[in-house]
């Protein structure tokens, strides 16, 4: 009996919820999640008799990192899709906007007819629509186009993506009847001439994070055309042009065999459909351009509605393309870190090392990647700095979450994914895991 009141004496009087709770003020949290954290808290102190305000305290910021936070990019992968792919750099006012009011007449208008114009300008399309995502506009492609009737794709193209996104099972859910033609590494015109007439759609998909080498064959765009049915390619990564004219100079060499949805509409296609994340540098969306009654069939289905963006997806893609538009690629963040320089780079390497205690980091030459299910096997040279050890979670438990990769045992944080104005938080935080 003696050794049962010790044990209640040591943990069933924790304080109580509220008191825990009020110590919360400086958790950057509301007040119901407070009271959350500190629920759970008390309930943990009274079991182990642990210190409540402690408890209370991780149990906070746990919380509040499970909420959409700003971290930094160290991973090198520039359109990481973990960590939101394409960076958007945009300002919303708090004001109404025209979404759907013709300002000329006065009446309901469309909330699709400004983007239209927009990618008609960058892509060369009749007409255009906008959808959340792009498995989105490949779902309300087939439906609208294709529902109880085949759609022809090459074994080889037949892709599942992140998040177990297949071909497929999307054909499956919109009704469209799959026809697979050619087998898995060779596939020829002469067999989508054998199914035409047996199909509304033939599909070119793009491999995404995947490619088939050695004996290999494939058709493309151009020889896809003259079978009688509209060709619809999903180029997937939102190269606009392959020329990529809103650069300086000309476009990257790493960007070389990448289809621009201008291109692929001139050599024959009847849509086009891709992401508005990806190469873009716009927000999550997916985009279908191409022929207008094409178009307008999508813009009819009910689906259309289900799968539209909202205002801030409007606003941010039509910042996006008018940048593009008016030849100012490098103020989208993904296309100004995308074609840094190395020099620059080092330098910024260098004036991080010099403000950390020496041993800390040494820099090293890396390559970045593309990410975001484009350009598989491309690295671009980039500049890092080397951790020994693996510090990847002590990083991410900065103020600032810092997302590095791991190199063998090691830690590299990859400069070209980091934006300048973050180097000196960078350099306070390695400081202070040298500290810890």
């Amino acid at each position: 009996m003696v050794d049962q009141r010790r044990n209640l004496q040591g943990v069933s009087h924790p304080p109580g919820v509220d008191r825990v709770a009020r110590s919360l003020t400086d958790a950057g949290l509301p007040a119901p999640l407070r009271v959350e954290a500190a629920r759970r808290a008390v309930a943990t102190a009274r079991e182990t008799g642990g210190d409540a305000f402690a408890l209370a305290e991780t149990e906070a910021t746990r919380l509040r990192r499970t909420l959409l936070t700003p971290v930094i990019n160290a991973t090198g992968v520039l359109l990481h899709t973990n960590l939101g792919r394409a960076p958007l750099a945009l300002e919303v006012a708090p004001t109404a906007t025209n979404l759907e009011l013709d300002l000329e007449t006065g009446r309901r208008g469309s909330r699709q007819a400004g983007l239209s114009r927009l990618v008609q300008a960058t892509t060369g399309a009749e007409d255009a629509i906008v959808v959340n995502n792009c498995a989105g506009a490949v779902l309300l492609v087939l439906a609208a186009l294709a529902t109880d009737r085949g759609v022809a794709v090459s074994r080889g193209e037949l892709v599942e993506i992140g998040g177990g996104f297949r071909i497929p099972d999307v054909m499956v859910q919109s009704g469209a009847r799959l026809v697979e033609v050619g087998t898995t590494n060779r596939t020829r015109r002469s067999d989508f001439e054998r199914v035409a007439d047996q199909v509304a759609l033939v599909m070119k998909i793009h491999q995404s994070n995947y490619r088939i080498e050695g004996f290999t064959e494939a058709v493309d765009v151009p020889d896809l055309t003259g079978l009688g049915v509209p060709v619809v390619a999903d180029i997937g990564s939102g190269l606009l042009d392959e020329r990529c004219p809103w650069l300086d100079g000309p476009p990257p060499t790493w960007l070389a065999d990448e289809p621009g949805a201008r291109q692929t509409l001139d050599r024959g296609a009847d849509l086009v459909i891709f992401s508005g994340d990806k190469l873009l540098g716009g927000p999550q969306a997916g985009i279908i351009a191409g022929r207008a009654d094409l178009v307008a069939a999508c813009a009819r289905h009910p689906l259309a509605r289900a799968l539209r963006p909202g205002t801030h997806v409007i606003t941010a893609l039509t910042e996006t393309l008018l940048t593009v538009l008016e030849g100012r690629g490098t103020d989208l963040p993904f296309w100004r870190m995308a074609t840094l320089d190395e020099a620059g780079l080092r330098a910024r390497a260098e004036a991080i090392v010099a403000g950390l205690p020496d041993g800390v980091a040494t820099i090293v030459e890396v390559g970045s990647t593309p990410g975001g299910g484009t350009l598989p096997h491309i690295e671009i040279p980039s500049v890092g700095l080397h951790l020994r050890g693996d510090r990847r979670d002590a990083l991410r438990w900065a103020d600032r979450p810092i997302v590095a990769r791991s190199h063998g045992d090691d830690t590299v944080l990859d400069l070209r994914t980091i934006d300048p104005v973050d180097d000196a938080f960078v350099t306070a935080a390695l400081g202070a895991l040298d500290d810890g």
